[in-house]
C-alpha cells in the first residue's frame, strides 16, 4: 500500500527510506488506538481477578485517556527541544514499560497507576508520528502520508474489542498487554535504525504554569466525575475537586490572555469553525464515547456471552465505521457540516437510546444491525466534527489547532467513560445489582448518555453559513475516526 502513495523518487534509497518511516508511524499509530479499544472486552475478565466489581472498572479506561489528554499539549515543544526521535523511543519504550507494569499488577490501584504510565508513551506516539511525517515529506505528498498513516486508526478498533476477548479466553487478561512488548521492542530499534534524527532545535520557554494550570484542570474535572463511582468519592470531596478544577481552567484562560506564547493561544477561538468544531466534539463524545465501554459490559454481565462473544459483536461497529468513510466526503460537500452534523448528531442520539431497548431474547440480526447502524453514523461524527474544527486553520494557527483538537477528543473519550460509569453506579444504586434490575441500569444508563448526544447537536446548530461550506481542499482530508 505504501507502493500507492505517489511516484517514486529519482532516488530509490531515499524513497525506502521514507517507506520505513511511514511504517514505523503507522505501527506505533496502530498499537496506540489498539490498546485503547482491547481492554474493554476484558474488564470483566479483569474485575473477577482483582475481585472487583465489573460495573466499577471504568478507571482503567479514564486513566488511559486522560493522561493522554494531559501530554498531548507538551507533546510537539518535547519533540522540538530533545529530538523527534528520541521522543519516538522514549515513547515506545514507556508504552511497553506500561504494559508490563498492567500485566503484573495484583490490584485495581496498581492496575490504573500502571495504565498512566502506559498514558504517557500513548500520549506522545500519534502527536509526535504525526510531526515526524510534516516534517519528513514535501509539502505535496503530505496528505497521502497521512492517509496511509491514518488506516491503522481504523484497523486497530476493527481488531481490538474480539482480539481482547479471544485472548481472555485462551490464556488470561494479562495477554492483552504483553503483547504489546514484541511489537514495541522491534519499534524501537527500528526507529534507531530508520527514523532520521534532526538535530534539535531553538524553541521558547515552555510555558510550564499554563500547562500546569490546564493538566490540574483536566484531571480534577475528570477525577470529580470518576469519584461519583469508581474511586468512592464522598460528595463533599467531588464538589470540591469540581470547583477547583473549574477555577484551573479559568485561570488558565486568564494566564493565555496575557501571555505572548501560551500553549493555547485564545486567538484560536476566534476562528467560528475551530470555536464549533471543538465545543461539539467536547460535549458529542461526553455521550457516544462510552459505547465501547457499555456494550461489552452489556452483553457479558446481563446476557451471558463470553468475553470473545462480545469482542465478535463490536466487529459491526468498527465495519460500519470503515465503510462509512466513502459516503461521508460527499454527504458534507452536498449538505454543508451545519446540516449534517445536527441531523447526525441527533441520529447517533438516538441509535445509543436504541439500546435501552436492549434484552437477552432480542433478535440477533437485529442486534448486529444496531451495532452496524451505530458505528456508522458515529463514523460520519468524528470524520464531520474533526475536518470542521482544523478546515479553518491558517499555518500559523494548524499545529496548535491540531493538538488542541486531539487534548479535546482524549479529555472526551476519558469524561465521557467517567460519566457513564458514575450514571450506571448511580442506576445500579436505585434498580439493585442483580438480573433484571442490573439490565435496567445499563438500559437506563444507555437513556442518559444518549440525552447528553442529543444535547450537543444545538451546539453544530449554532454554525454560521459562511463556516459551514466546504472548501474543495478538504475533500482529500485524511480522517483517522
Amino acid at each position: 500500500m505504501a507502493s500507492q502513495l505517489t511516484p517514486p523518487s529519482t532516488d530509490p534509497q531515499q524513497e525506502r527510506s521514507l517507506k520505513l518511516l511511514l511504517w514505523l508511524v503507522a505501527i506505533g499509530f496502530f498499537m496506540q488506538t489498539l490498546d485503547a479499544t482491547i481492554v474493554n472486552t476484558a474488564l470483566p475478565a479483569m474485575a473477577a481477578s482483582l475481585g472487583e466489581s465489573p460495573l466499577r472498572m471504568q478507571s482503567v479506561v479514564v486513566a488511559y485517556s486522560l493522561t493522554m489528554a494531559m501530554l498531548i499539549p507538551a507533546s510537539g515543544w518535547m519533540a522540538d527541544r530533545f529530538g523527534m526521535r528520541r521522543i519516538y523511543v522514549a515513547a515506545i519504550l514507556l508504552f511497553v514499560l506500561g504494559s508490563v507494569l498492567c500485566a503484573v499488577a495484583s490490584n485495581l490501584t496498581l492496575l490504573v497507576s500502571a495504565r498512566v504510565v502506559q498514558g504517557l508513551g500513548g500520549a506522545l506516539l500519534l502527536p509526535v508520528g504525526r510531526l515526524v511525517v510534516l516534517r519528513t515529506f514535501p509539502r505535496e505528498r503530505f496528505l497521502q502520508a497521512m492517509s496511509f498513516v491514518a488506516i491503522p486508526g481504523l484497523v486497530g478498533p476493527l481488531v481490538g474489542p474480539t482480539l481482547g476477548g479471544w485472548l481472555v479466553e485462551v490464556a488470561s487478561w494479562h495477554w492483552i498487554f504483553l503483547i504489546n512488548v514484541p511489537v514495541g521492542v522491534i519499534g524501537a530499534l527500528a526507529t534507531l535504525r530508520y527514523m532520521p534524527a534532526p538535530s534539535t532545535e531553538a524553541v521558547g520557554r515552555f510555558d510550564l504554569a499554563g500547562y500546569l494550570l490546564l493538566a490540574f484542570g483536566m484531571v480534577a474535572l475528570s477525577l470529580a466525575l470518576d469519584g461519583l463511582s469508581g474511586l468512592g468519592l464522598r460528595q463533599a470531596s467531588v464538589l470540591v475537586l469540581m470547583i477547583f478544577g473549574l477555577a484551573s481552567l479559568a485561570a488558565y484562560w486568564l494566564h493565555a490572555l496575557r501571555r505572548p506564547d501560551p500553549l493555547f493561544s485564545p486567538r484560536l477561538f476566534q476562528v467560528g469553525s475551530l470555536r464549533i468544531g471543538l465545543l461539539g466534539n467536547l460535549f458529542s463524545r461526553l455521550g457516544s464515547s462510552c459505547m465501547p465501554f457499555l456494550i461489552p459490559l452489556l452483553l457479558q454481565v446481563t446476557m451471558g456471552y463470553s468475553p470473545a462473544q462480545a469482542g465478535m459483536m463490536m466487529l459491526p461497529v468498527a465495519i460500519a465505521s470503515m465503510s462509512m468513510k466513502k459516503l461521508t466526503t460527499p454527504l458534507i460537500t452536498r449538505h454543508g457540516y451545519r446540516l449534517v452534523l445536527v441531523v447526525n448528531t441527533l441520529l447517533v442520539g438516538l441509535t445509543m437510546a436504541s439500546f435501552a431497548f436492549s434484552s437477552p431474547d432480542q433478535p440477533l440480526a437485529v442486534r448486529i444491525a444496531q451495532l452496524a447502524l451505530f458505528g456508522a453514523v458515529n463514523s460520519l461524527q468524528f470524520t464531520a466534527m474533526n475536518t470542521l474544527t482544523l478546515k479553518d486553520l491558517g499555518p500559523a494557527m494548524a499545529s496548535s489547532g491540531n493538538s488542541l483538537l486531539s487534548m479535546v477528543q482524549m479529555l472526551a473519550m476519558g469524561m465521557g467513560v467517567a460519566a457513564a460509569g458514575a450514571v450506571l453506579a448511580a442506576f445500579t444504586a436505585y434498580f439493585g445489582g442483580e438480573g433484571v434490575r442490573t439490565l435496567s441500569s445499563f438500559r437506563a444508563t444507555f437513556a442518559t448518555m444518549a440525552l447528553i448526544t442529543i444535547a450537543s447537536a444545538g451546539i453544530f446548530w449554532q454554525l454560521a453559513p459562511a463556516d459551514s461550506r466546504v472548501v474543495p481542499a478538504e475533500r482529500d482530508v485524511p480522517e483517522a475516526g
